[in-house]
């Protein structure tokens, strides 16, 4: 394909990086560029200790672990997301309970979770967590989803892999970043991520001895003797110094993607504002995204065409572009778990589609993609 949808994004000076950590011996998992990348990511989402790992699933994995979620347990996140949250949740032994997505933002509807919390805890069920997920680039409303779980004594973690440098305008004026919000936050930087290692994740939180369980843990749980000793089951989700280095260097240009992925953004609804079924991904005004990804929905009735209509033109011309995430109680893997719906999901699915965003994207590229999508309105 000619156009990308989120092509990794690496400068000479991410190259530099990379070829100076390698240069200077610290090859293996530890290195000063590793402690270096996690103080950043602290820094930047307000939490005091971080933990660098081998994916954004690994981050989730042990943050459910750390979390006490158990086999039997019931773990309430949404339906539409990336498959990750609800594949950490069966490797801890539980079972994913989805919940639907508000149309007003696309995130985790607060009112079917206290719904659904409320009902379960009724009927005796205990809940292992509840996990929000941060979907295309925005955070959902996680300050009224972390009162339910307070109330409820359930804890609660942000997955923010979709987020990194977004934020929630408070009341009072300040800016609350994502990753920031329950027991733990998690990030991914996956290759296609606003900021990439290739391939790596983090876990961020506050309470000192989670943050050394969680580094303990994947860290093969290796006791602190000359030997190697285990004392509980470890796992190999370590990041590499490496990668680290990258990971530095492109935090250091964090703002400049942002910026320049809002731009595509806007121009997208610029070209779109007023044309008949045509909507792109609602904004609320505390949000402050990332503009990971540029999505919009599509009304046939009202436009014409149909989303899967825009997916396969921009296709035939080269252009890569993807459906909005497909819910997960519709995916195989998940038959017959429990869940709290609305349709919403299903309707986004339906009608969305993902438009090329990569922060290198240029202006003549997008005109292109404005075109084909016109050509077919």
């Amino acid at each position: 394909m000619r156009i990308y949808l989120s092509p990794p994004e690496v400068s000479e000076a991410d190259i530099e990086a990379v070829v100076a950590a390698m240069r200077s011996g610290w090859i293996a998992p530890a290195g000063p560029a590793l402690a270096r990348f996690e103080e950043g990511l602290s820094v930047l989402c307000g939490r005091r200790y971080a933990v660098a790992l081998s994916s954004g699933t690994a981050a989730l994995h042990l943050a459910l672990k750390s979390a006490g979620v158990c086999p039997g347990d019931l773990v309430l996140l949404p339906t539409m997301s990336f498959a990750a949250p609800a594949f950490a949740v069966r490797y801890c032994g539980a079972e994913p309970f989805w919940i639907d997505v508000d149309p007003e933002n696309w995130q985790l509807d607060p009112s079917l979770l206290a719904s659904a919390v409320d009902e379960l805890q009724r009927q005796g069920r205990r809940i292992g967590a509840v996990v929000g997920v941060d979907l295309y680039g925005q955070c959902g409303d996680w300050a009224a989803v972390s009162r339910i779980c307070a109330e409820a004594e359930i804890p609660f973690i942000e997955d923010a892999a979709e987020a990194l440098g977004a934020g929630t305008c408070l009341e009072d004026g300040s800016i609350r970043p994502a990753g920031s919000w329950g027991q733990a936050g998690i990030f991914s930087f996956n290759g296609n991520k606003i900021l990439t290692t290739s391939g790596g994740g983090m876990w961020v939180g506050d309470d000192e001895q989670l943050a050394a369980k969680v580094r303990k843990w994947a860290s093969q749980s290796r006791e602190p003797v000359v030997h190697y000793e285990h004392h509980e089951l470890g796992y190999n989700y370590r990041m590499s110094n490496l990668l680290a280095a990258l990971g530095c260097s492109q935090l250091e240009s964090l703002r400049d993607r942002i910026e320049r992925r809002k731009s595509i953004f806007k121009r997208y609804g610029a070209a779109f504002d007023g044309v008949d079924g045509f909507s792109l991904m609602p904004v609320p005004a505390s949000s402050r995204p990332n503009y990971w990804l540029s999505c919009f929905t599509v009304d046939p009735k009202q436009s014409g065409v149909s989303a899967n209509e825009v997916q396969m033109a921009l296709h035939g011309a080269g252009i890569e572009s993807r459906p909005l995430w497909k819910p997960l109680h519709r995916q195989t893997v998940f038959v017959g778990t429990g869940n709290r719906l609305t349709g919403v999901a299903d309707q986004l699915f339906a009608d969305g589609l993902c438009l090329p965003s990569g922060a290198g994207l240029t202006l003549s590229e997008q005109e292109e993609i404005i075109d084909r999508i016109r050509a077919l309105l």
